[in-house]
């Protein structure tokens, strides 16, 4: 593969988050936070926090204030990345191995910088060339192109010259708009998904390293 850029997704790429999340969802946000309603997972999983009570207060009806909301994904963010999350196999090697290869690496993610943070220094995952959080740009998260697109003005290329590494449908779509090449991140959360708008598909850490490195 030419482009010598790659913006990885964290939750459920680099950290088995989403299975936490989706927890946390069935348990309190589709239980006790919505007005009625049955959403998907797929509806908001990609999605920022804050963008997520947006979505479900227009969709859905909410029973909590934005600030109980954001309150309590906070609350639940601190063990899902302290203690929970195990990082993706390989991904160590991976990473060294891009950077051996000349290729840039960056976490382009809808969570907020002090969540990344944790899983970064739990896992050792710098250098980084770049860290993008969805609070760190003015225009919409996931399934909106533009966290992509800022993430490659700032490294100084365009998006067509990127790899994206995603695994939800909301930051699929998002790669896909701003004209990266994207691959879907296959794994047990996102199995039974139509992840079809990325340019490939892999199934696990073996996969995905081919692909990026051949």
């Amino acid at each position: 593969m030419d482009a010598n850029v790659v913006l990885f997704d964290m939750d459920g790429v680099l950290v088995d988050s989403e299975q936490y999340w989706h927890a946390f969802e069935d348990d309190w946000v589709f239980a006790d936070a919505i007005e009625s309603g049955d959403p998907a997972h797929e509806e908001i999983t990609g999605m920022n926090f804050r963008e997520i009570y947006d979505y479900l207060d227009e969709a859905y009806g909410t029973t909590v204030t934005k600030a109980e909301f954001v309150a309590a994904y906070q609350e639940n963010s601190v063990d899902v990345y302290g203690e929970k999350v195990v990082l993706m196999d390989g991904a160590e090697e991976l990473f060294a191995d891009l950077r051996a290869a000349g290729k840039k690496v960056a976490i382009v993610s809808s969570a907020p910088q002090d969540w990344i943070s944790v899983v970064r220094e739990r896992f050792d995952l710098d250098p980084l060339d770049l860290v993008l959080s969805a609070d760190d740009i003015d225009d919409p998260g996931k399934p909106e192109p533009h966290i992509y697109e800022e993430a490659a003005e700032r490294l100084g290329v365009t998006p067509e010259d990127c790899v994206v590494v995603e695994d939800s449908v909301n930051g699929i779509e998002s790669a896909a708009r701003s004209g990266a090449h994207t691959i879907a991140y296959r794994a047990d959360h996102n199995a039974a998904l139509d992840l079809s708008q990325a340019d490939e598909i892999v199934d696990g850490p073996e996969e995905l390293r081919t692909a990026l490195l051949g």
